[in-house]
């Protein structure tokens, strides 16, 4: 089992806060591991296991409780007079009016609440509404390169180990299938069919799948790229297969919904202001291109940005592209406050090439810090004040 201490921290940190833990991501990237890892750390620190109550809504064992009433019931019975009760609730959004249970249990004295979502409608405005000021959310991702690293135990051959970190999925699961590529990719169907079918179809009334799965391939295909609702219609369009912007539209919504996809918006740094056209986005596992694309035109370029921009979330930084006049940055990260800027390059050996990556930082007249990442093996070096380190490093640092 990894242990994801990053997530694991920020659980302990909350504990017995008056504030609902809300722990969102898709699916299988460990969040009923999570749960499972933090009762094991309540239980060995002086809880009782008649304190904690946990319950998985995706297991028929729980079946009857996707009755609300029927829940809030269950659970008011096993609670205990003067003692903190532990109370988990898993996939949530199985259950209808969940956040009236939440809420109800929420008011009482002496319980502290955790529950996962695997889609955004679990932060809907009717929860937010309800429950606006009482609860935390912690956004949780499938491995990192650290952790698939710390779970390897061997640091050398650093770009070998990160060829197959994108190639055999970073959904936890994964690392127990020994690189067997057929048994990984039949892995990720099921992962992908389950998000497409329940998460996205289910919650979004598609009727064309295959449209569906047109945007979706599409999507895979492009991350990293600007892409409009009206550039891919357009595409589809050319194809043989017509669809309305309004529709694109609401297949994004749902696959952002999902987290299958991260939607990036533009900021100007110039102007201070968030610009709503012409975003990019990115993929939650890049083994899952690799399952759904194999390797047809791979950029390994947006592939290694796709891979910052995950890093740059789980730091707990709010990510934007920046622009900058007629440049354009890759990342503006900002976080309690502070704001980080960051250049992604492959490989920037070239004079030509480094010159490009560093323009844009040059066009910036605010002194926050400045860093181009690229896979060069070679020491850290500073052009005027702007840092150039290897990103694996970067990944790797605590």
């Amino acid at each position: 089992m990894i242990i994801r201490e990053d997530y694991l921290r920020k659980l302990i940190k909350f504990k017995n806060k008056d504030i609902i833990k809300v722990v969102t991501g898709i699916r299988r990237c460990g969040k009923s591991t999570l749960f499972k890892q933090y009762m094991e750390y309540l239980l060995s620190n002086g809880v009782e296991e008649n304190q904690i109550i946990n319950i998985n809504f995706e297991d028929m064992d729980y079946y009857e409780l996707l009755d609300a009433k029927k829940l809030y019931e269950y659970i008011k019975g096993r609670l205990l007079k003067e003692k903190t009760m532990y109370i988990f609730l898993d996939e949530i959004q199985q259950v209808n009016e969940f956040e009236r249970v939440v809420d109800s249990l929420y008011i009482k004295d002496n319980i502290d609440i955790y529950i996962t979502g695997s889609n955004a409608y679990l932060l809907s405005s009717e929860l937010a509404t309800l429950l606006s000021g009482r609860y935390i959310t912690i956004e949780m991702l499938p491995i990192s390169f650290k952790e698939y690293i710390v779970f390897l135990d061997d640091k050398t051959d650093l770009n070998k180990k990160y060829s197959d970190y994108l190639l055999y999925s970073s959904f936890p699961y994964s690392l127990k299938l020994n690189k067997d590529l057929e048994l990984i990719h039949n892995y990720l169907e099921g992962i992908f069919n389950t998000v497409v079918l329940k998460d996205v179809v289910g919650r979004r009334n598609i009727s064309d799948i295959f449209m569906l799965d047109s945007v979706i391939k599409f999507m895979f295909d492009n991350i990293g790229n600007i892409t409009s609702t009206k550039r891919i219609a357009d595409t589809m369009t050319s194809n043989g297969r017509k669809i309305s912007t309004n529709t694109v539209e609401s297949y994004l919504l749902g696959l952002v919904d999902s987290y299958i996809l991260y939607r990036v918006n533009r900021y100007d740094i110039k102007g201070k202001q968030h610009l709503k056209t012409l975003g990019k986005y990115y993929v939650v596992d890049i083994g899952l291109r690799y399952f759904l694309l194999g390797d047809k035109k791979v950029d390994y370029g947006h592939i290694l940005e796709n891979i910052i921009y995950l890093e740059l979330k789980r730091r707990g930084y709010t990510v934007n592209i920046g622009k900058v006049n007629e440049y354009e940055v890759d990342f503006v990260a900002t976080r309690l406050g502070m704001v980080e800027y960051y250049q992604v390059a492959l490989t920037t050996r070239d004079n030509a090439t480094l010159e490009r990556e560093l323009r844009p930082f040059k066009k910036i007249s605010d002194h926050y810090k400045k860093t181009l990442l690229t896979l060069d093996v070679e020491p850290d070096s500073y052009y005027d004040g702007i840092l150039k380190r290897n990103a694996l490093e970067f990944l790797l640092e605590d």
